[in-house]
């Protein structure tokens, strides 16, 4: 797409609300463009509508209707989460209409140089520490995008001695075309979104769409240790900064000595830096980094692997490194119990993800999950749950296939919580069931493995009904 400014009297039509498209409007408008900004929701459920309509601009609400998309629009912008093959998103690409994310608008307008983060696990921690590493070393950052601030809102007044850190979706990147960040990181790729992507081909093209633009003057962080990042290593013209767990690196970012996949051992290592000079920096053991979990230290790796290709010297990421206790809904501490800790993982909205969570404890574990069916059939969870797992309390669409899994896994107590009218109340279930099952010493952990919509507006909502249910007890 062409610069904010160049759509002045051209017809642009913005599809979904919420606060991305809110963001992207007043942008736009204030660009002078013709906007008409639509919601299939009712107007009732749009309380966005009237801050648009009060600045003059068009809002329809309750449906797409027939007309909205014509050959005399320029440019269409849908919300992340809106499906290709939604109507008025089909209607556009077949009258060859260029349709983009507000991420796209955000680039057009940002004079902070940009780093882009993406991954199907860890982003929203990563970006978060990469912003606290950034701030350690004085190089203003402005963290923006998934994580909770539009990045079209963060870029209006960004400048050009910040920096722009971006969490970002595959939902966001698929719909860009010229946007380039100067950092970009790929942090790993497991199967997820394939409700919305059709395939694990699109889903993996869309995370791609990070590289694209990039040029031999910026950079490009990936994970080494992740087959299909590695994949992707000969089409990306960037300069490779790479980070690893398992492998001595001649440039980048590793765990030293390294980790041998699949075992559990309690050897010091720390995280190190080796320069393009070969020299090595090192930069914190790993017993002191302030969050727990094996990919909590991939995750570490890769902001400190970020962070130094922004500029930041290796020796001010310690304290940071140190200092960050994470974000809420990643393997969140709640309290503890009767002996007994709880722990809310409700991001964890994939098999990956559980898997990664379920690694992180040595104590025995009552595991509760379940959610959204997007057709995995979770045969990967069987390890995981053989590890270290007790009982499993599960709920939600998926709840009879990781019943099955559980089973196969040898678990002894299996109890399936039946979706009643009230989410919030079978939820609290699953927690009073999973206390039963819970003995001093052991570990309740909510992590799910599936998406929350099935029964909750956000895998936000679920962590909260959790964080008050272990309350009650």
């Amino acid at each position: 797409m062409n610069h904010p400014d160049a759509y002045r009297d051209q017809e642009v039509v913005i599809i979904g609300l919420a606060k991305s498209g809110v963001q992207v409007a007043k942008v736009l408008h204030q660009a002078g463009a013709k906007l008409t900004v639509n919601d299939k929701k009712d107007r009732k459920q749009c309380p966005e509508a009237s801050e648009l309509e009060a600045l003059g601009i068009s809002v329809l609400c309750g449906g797409h209707p027939e007309g909205l998309i014509h050959p005399g629009v320029k440019l269409v912008v849908k919300n992340p989460g809106i499906p290709y093959t939604a109507p008025p998103v089909q209607k556009a690409v077949e009258l060859g209409i260029e349709v983009v994310t507000e991420v796209e608008v955000a680039y057009h307008l940002c004079k902070a140089p940009i780093i882009g983060i993406t991954g199907s696990n860890g982003k929203t921690t990563t970006t978060t520490w990469v912003g606290k590493l950034l701030e350690a070393s004085g190089m203003n950052p402005i963290v923006a995008g998934n994580i909770g601030t539009p990045v079209c809102e963060a870029a209006v007044d960004a400048k050009s001695d910040e920096w722009m850190v971006v969490e970002l979706s595959s939902f966001q990147l698929k719909g860009t075309k010229d946007f380039k960040p100067t950092v970009a990181c790929l942090l790993n790729v497991a199967e997820t979104h394939l409700d919305y992507h059709g395939g694990m081909e699109d889903y993996v093209a869309s995370k791609a769409r990070l590289f694209a633009n990039q040029t031999a003057a910026d950079t490009a962080v990936v994970n080494w240790d992740d087959p299909v990042c590695r994949e992707l290593v000969p089409y990306i013209k960037a300069k490779l900064l790479p980070f690893s767990m398992t492998e001595r690196l001649q440039e980048g970012l590793f765990a030293d000595p390294p980790y041998i996949p699949d075992v559990t051992d309690d050897i010091e290592r720390s995280i190190v830096y080796r320069d393009g000079n070969g020299v090595l920096h090192p930069i914190i053991g790993v017993a002191e980094i302030g969050l727990p979990g094996r990919f909590n230290v991939e995750n570490a790796l890769a902001a400190c692997a970020i962070a130094i290709a922004a500029g930041a010297e290796s020796a001010n990421l310690a304290e940071p490194l140190s200092t960050f206790r994470g974000v809420e809904h990643r393997l969140e501490y709640v309290l503890e119990h009767a002996g007994v800790a709880y722990y809310n993982n409700s991001k964890a909205t994939n098999s990956k993800a559980t898997m990664m969570a379920l690694s992180s404890f040595k104590q025995p574990i009552v595991l509760i999950a379940g959610g959204l069916d997007r057709g995995s059939d979770y045969t990967e969870l069987v390890p995981s749950l053989q590890e270290g797992v007790k009982a499993v309390v599960l709920l939600g669409e998926t709840r009879h296939k990781l019943a099955e899994r559980a089973h196969q896994a040898g678990i002894e107590h299996v109890k399936v919580v039946d979706n009643g009218e009230d989410a919030a109340a079978t939820l609290v279930e699953a927690v009073n069931k999973a206390a039963e099952f819970a003995e001093t010493g052991d570990v309740v952990l909510l992590s799910p493995a599936c998406a929350s919509w099935d029964m909750f507006r956000s895998y936000e909502e679920r962590g909260r009904i959790f964080k008050e249910a272990a309350h009650k007890l």
